[in-house]
């Protein structure tokens, strides 16, 4: 079986510190916590950014590039940027007027993929209700960041939140705006798509290409579950504060390089090798930047 590939995700755009005060927000903090993931075993690391005096989501180029320098400098692992923040959509209930502030165009979502060119950025494929939030990504939208990140030579990490986004995927794949073999990143459990059972999982895995590179993660309880069953299944992991905030029930996570840790660790009672961040790169068909 494939080597298993680790990937931290760092913080993402929900994640606060209310009830775990260990997640990174300033841009130190995030490359030292992907620093310290590779140390643990990751070979990528998923990078959001916050605003550091805010802690809000973020995605001015400064803070990337700061983040981007700081784990260049420090180790080889991969870089996944996110280009998520961008497509939110909410509605104020009281005054009952729509808030389009936090939507933006593809140019802007994807301005620090094109000057940063790290080896991966997520691409999200699908409209949907994203808590009480919109998370809006038309497809003449994502067809556009799709472009953009191709002439960029950075590999999209396509991800999706129910089956139906496996379709949308397909045509981009279909219209040459990804190439092969495409790298597909399973989100399970987030309100508004699908959940995060067993055969949940099994079901959007079995919708993918057959030459899908993929990865899955689950969110809350059901993160070491489904990276279990993701090592048995033959995919890559994601583990890390952006998704759980807990290394146990009821025991506050650290760091996300403890789950990374404890990700390895199941991977070795399981008789799966963790991948190096040079493997990472031959399994994922990335050069290092």
């Amino acid at each position: 079986m494939e080597k298993l590939i680790i990937t931290a995700g760092l913080i993402g755009n929900v994640t606060t510190r209310a009830k775990n005060p260990n997640p990174p927000i300033t841009p130190k903090e995030i490359a030292e916590s992907a620093i310290e993931c590779y140390q643990a075993g990751a070979a990528v690391c998923h990078v959001h950014v916050r605003d550091p005096v805010t802690q809000a989501p973020s995605n001015d180029f400064e803070l990337f590039q700061e983040v981007v320098e700081r784990v260049r400098g420090k180790c080889d692992m991969v870089i996944n940027l996110s280009t998520g923040l961008g497509g939110r959509l909410t509605f104020d209930t009281a005054a009952k007027i729509w808030d389009t502030s936090g939507l933006k165009s593809p140019e802007e979502r994807v301005e620090h993929v094109i000057r940063l060119k790290p080896e991966i950025c997520s691409l999200d494929i699908g409209t949907m209700n994203f808590g009480s939030r919109g998370f809006i990504n038309l497809v003449p939208i994502v067809e556009i960041m799709s472009s953009l990140i191709k002439e960029a030579g950075v590999k999209p990490e396509l991800e999706v939140f129910d089956v139906g986004q496996i379709g949308m995927a397909n045509d981009l794949i279909r219209k040459g705006l990804v190439d092969a073999p495409p790298l597909f990143q399973l989100c399970l459990g987030i309100a508004g798509g699908i959940d995060s059972t067993l055969e949940d999982f099994l079901f959007m895995r079995s919708r993918l290409p057959d030459n899908a590179l993929w990865s899955a993660f689950g969110v809350g309880t059901a993160h070491f579950r489904i990276a279990a069953a993701v090592i048995m299944a033959g995919g890559h992991a994601r583990v890390g504060f952006e998704d759980n905030l807990y290394l146990g029930r009821g025991v506050p996570a650290k760091s996300s390089a403890q789950m990374v840790r404890k990700v390895a660790e199941l991977a070795n009672h399981l008789d799966r090798d963790v991948a190096t961040a040079q493997e990472a790169r031959q399994i994922l068909g990335v050069v290092k930047r």
